[in-house]
């Protein structure tokens, strides 16, 4: 299996690992880097469970499509503006998440409350327009309130998390809203208690040295495409 045909394998059982998960569903996409050139593969609009080696869209840094069947999801400049602004970033998953989302129109922060959220103890920005990333100017000013960091909230809307790879760009998404679903109940409980900055930074360090949580869940998602 060459390096295409692998990140290809891999952006397949990622994006049904989140599907099932109730992450994707009509609503998100993913998209990863195809090594060695200046185009990426984009998963189609409207894609569902049953994703085939077709559905991922091969796409120019000038937004058109070279093969692939469906159309560009509407939404696909949050794809090419920050893998245009980032060329640290590989693979990039906008989704739309009951729990991370409810942190725009709470009043509240999103930060570290479990382990796992740890991982973005760097701090989690929020884009601050609830319209849909349908052109080129949104998608620069998402780049832009992204900035550094793994992952940006859309006030109202989703989130964008970023990846060095697919591999890494899935299992972010999945711990990002375990943090975020941790906090809620917190939240509900009585009130959510934050990890300490500097104890969360520590933390997230080691873990990201390790990469244990991003490895274990990646696992997860090589165990299930073994069972299907």
């Amino acid at each position: 299996m060459g390096a295409d045909d692998a990140v290809l394998a891999n952006a397949l059982k990622g994006w049904r690992f989140l599907h099932r998960r109730g992450f994707i569903e009509g609503f998100g996409h993913l998209s990863v880097r195809v090594p060695g050139s200046d185009r990426f593969l984009l998963t189609r609009h409207m894609l569902g469970l049953k994703a085939e080696a077709d559905d991922m869209l091969r796409v120019d840094m000038d937004g058109r499509k070279h093969a692939g069947r469906g159309e560009l999801p509407g939404e696909y400049p949050i794809h090419l503006e920050i893998l245009r602004a980032r060329p640290d970033v590989n693979s990039v998953i906008h989704y739309h998440g009951m729990h991370s989302t409810a942190f725009t129109t709470s009043g509240l922060a999103l930060k570290p409350i479990h382990m796992v959220g740890t991982l973005f103890h760097d701090g989690v920005p929020v884009y601050p327009d609830p319209r849909l990333v349908t052109n080129k100017q949104r998608g620069e000013a998402l780049a832009k309130a992204l900035g550094p960091h793994r992952v940006a909230l859309l006030y109202a809307h989703g989130a964008a998390v970023t990846g060095t790879s697919v591999e890494e760009a899935v299992a972010s998404a999945f711990l990002f809203e375990e943090n975020a679903r941790r906090a809620c109940i917190s939240a509900s409980i009585n009130k959510a208690v934050w990890i300490d900055d500097e104890l969360a930074a520590a933390t997230g360090t080691e873990l990201l040295k390790s990469r244990g949580p991003l490895k274990r869940v990646w696992a997860m998602v090589e165990a299930e495409a073994d069972e299907a």
